[in-house]
C-alpha cells in the first residue's frame, strides 16, 4: 500500500484536520508522517504493523490522561434562587457575577461527569453522576431534591412576627423535618469524566462510602450482576 493513499484513508476514517493532529492519534512524529508522505513509497508490513501498535499505544494513553479531570474541588456553595425563583441554584453564574464564578457554570453547562457535595466540615454528603443532563443541571436538581434519608428532628419557630416565649412556657417539640441538600450541603466538586466511566466511577465512590453518604441507591458496576 501507498504511504499517501493510507493516511490520506487514516486521515478520513479518523476525522482528523491536521498532520499533527493525525500524528497524535497515530502516536508517530510529524515528522515521520511527512517523511512518509513526501516519500509516497510503499510501506511494508512491519511499518504499517508499528504504526498500529504506536496508535493503540497513544490512544490507551489519551483514556487514561482524559478519563478524569477535575473541573473545580471544594468550592463555597452560595445558594441563590433561579431566574423564576422555583429553585435554588448552587451558586450565582450570571452576569452579574464574578468572573470566576461566570466560568465556571460555563464549564459545568459544559460537562458530563461526576460531582460531590460536603457538609461543612468538608465530609461528603452526596454522590452523583451527570450523564443525560450537563453538570450544572443535574447539580442543581440534586441540590433540591428531598429523600427520607435527609430527616432530622428539628424544632419550628414561628417565622411570622410574634413575641418570643421562652420553652419554659409554650413548649415546641422536635419534629421529623426533611431537608433538601440546599439545607446541608457547603462545598462542591466537580468532575468531567469519559461517558463510559461514568457509571462505574459513580458505583465505585458510593460503593467505597456506603456507611457515609445519604445516596440511597447502591449503585453496581456497569458490567457486574447485582
Amino acid at each position: 500500500m501507498r504511504a499517501k493513499e493510507l493516511i490520506d484513508a487514516l486521515s478520513k476514517k479518523l476525522q482528523t484536520n491536521s498532520q499533527t493532529e493525525l500524528a497524535a492519534v497515530l502516536g508517530v512524529s510529524v515528522g515521520t508522517l511527512i517523511n512518509w508522505k513526501n516519500r509516497d513509497e510503499d510501506l511494508s508490513p512491519l511499518q504499517v504493523a508499528s504504526a498500529l501498535a504506536k496508535s493503540r499505544s497513544a490512544a490507551v494513553q489519551k483514556a487514561q490522561l482524559e478519563t478524569i479531570q477535575p473541573i473545580v474541588e471544594f468550592y463555597a456553595i452560595e445558594k441563590c434562587l433561579s431566574k423564576r425563583e422555583a429553585s435554588w441554584q448552587i451558586f450565582n453564574g450570571g452576569k452579574d457575577a464574578l468572573l470566576y464564578a461566570q466560568g465556571l457554570k460555563a464549564a459545568l453547562e459544559d460537562s458530563f461527569g461526576i460531582y460531590v457535595f460536603y457538609d461543612s466540615r468538608g465530609q461528603a454528603l452526596y454522590v452523583g453522576k451527570a450523564r443525560e443532563q450537563t453538570l450544572w443541571k443535574e447539580m442543581n436538581l440534586a441540590f433540591n431534591r428531598k429523600r427520607d434519608v435527609q430527616t432530622i428532628a428539628l424544632v419550628h419557630h414561628p417565622e411570622r412576627n410574634q413575641e418570643f416565649k421562652p420553652g419554659y412556657e409554650k413548649l415546641r417539640q422536635p419534629k421529623d423535618t426533611k431537608l433538601e441538600l440546599f439545607d446541608l450541603a457547603w462545598y462542591f466538586s466537580a468532575y468531567s469524566v469519559d461517558d463510559g466511566m461514568i457509571d462505574d466511577l459513580e458505583a465505585l465512590m458510593v460503593r467505597s462510602f456506603a456507611n457515609n453518604l445519604l445516596n440511597v441507591r447502591m449503585e453496581t458496576f456497569a458490567h457486574s450482576k447485582a
